[in-house]
């Protein structure tokens, strides 16, 4: 596909945003640099707004026009080769604003990273947010697809989320509304989070601070760090481990071109180099029906998957 085109077909509304956010708005940028995975082709359009209003006015004007993607800490996300083909929302610094309400109440932006809400939780002897140092993503990330390790999630703390619609109008959802499920929930796909409240306990920060460093140790011990990777692939399925799975299927240490399985945990998968997304996907692809062959069981993806094949 020509990249070059699509500078053509953007809609007269991006052309007319562009003169008013000249800076916060760039096309056909590669998106390696904002995956985990360091991999992806150009997008359309990437738009990052410094405020809730720019972000409105966006929406407003393009009225729908565009495939829109918010993307966080791009801890979770696979982006295909040939890019995307709309419009990516970053949403930046003004929008990872921690703040204390009460004395076990934080409010927090959603582009804020899940390791410092944890540390903020820390520093003002709040618990229930020590998780949240294993994880490595973004609130909003965290809060759709309802984060969670070493039996801790995301619902437990949620007090409520509020968003942003694409007609550019703030709403606020309860937790109580909200259906959570392992790594999902039941929150419309088109709404944009924008900031969450949180409420934990009061305690001591030397047993905060003894419970993150467990949890840390824990992650240390299982899990690869320092590489070009993006956390789970697979979700549990129900009583089951993924990783346990992907080895009795005897895939530990299969690879597709650059892209391989972690020696240190089935469940993760890693760019040794140069992988390319579709590697990742192949590998993805064939674990998954090797795993359904020799277990029966039909892996889901915790992982997501966005963007447009060569």
């Amino acid at each position: 596909r020509n990249w070059q085109s699509a500078k053509m077909n953007l809609s007269p509304e991006i052309k007319k945003l562009k003169k008013e956010f000249s800076d916060k708005i760039s096309f056909d940028e590669n998106l390696s640099k904002y995956s985990w995975f360091n991999l992806g082709g150009p997008a359309k359009v990437i738009f990052k707004p410094k405020n809730l209003n720019e972000l409105s006015i966006f929406l407003q004007s393009i009225k729908g026009s565009e495939k829109i993607k918010i993307l966080g800490a791009g801890s979770n996300t696979l982006i295909r080769d040939g890019g995307f083909n709309g419009v990516i929302i970053k949403l930046g610094k003004s929008f990872s604003h921690i703040s204390l309400f009460d004395e076990k109440t934080i409010i927090v932006g959603s582009s804020t990273l899940d390791k410092n809400l944890s540390n903020f939780a820390l520093e003002n002897a709040v618990s229930g947010f020590e998780f949240l140092s294993c994880i490595p993503g973004t609130i909003g990330g965290g809060i759709r697809m309802n984060s969670g390790c070493y039996g801790e999630d995301i619902s437990k703390i949620l007090i409520s989320v509020q968003a942003m619609d694409l007609n550019g109008k703030i709403k606020v959802i309860y937790s109580t509304d909200i259906k959570f499920s392992y790594r999902g929930s039941n929150l419309e796909n088109n709404l944009i989070f924008i900031s969450a409240t949180f409420q934990g306990k009061k305690d001591s920060k030397e047993n905060i601070k003894k419970k993150i460093d467990e949890l840390t140790q824990k992650k240390k011990k299982d899990q690869p760090s320092k590489i070009k990777t993006c956390g789970s692939t697979f979700k549990n399925p129900e009583s089951n481990k993924a990783w346990k799975l992907i080895q009795n299927a005897g895939c530990a240490g299969m690879n597709f071109g650059e892209a391989y399985i972690s020696e240190k945990h089935c469940n993760f998968f890693v760019n040794k180099g140069n992988a390319k997304s579709s590697d990742l996907e192949n590998l993805i692809y064939e674990v998954k029906s090797k795993v359904l062959k020799k277990s029966g069981i039909d892996l889901e993806l915790e992982l997501q998957i966005i963007g447009e094949k060569l």
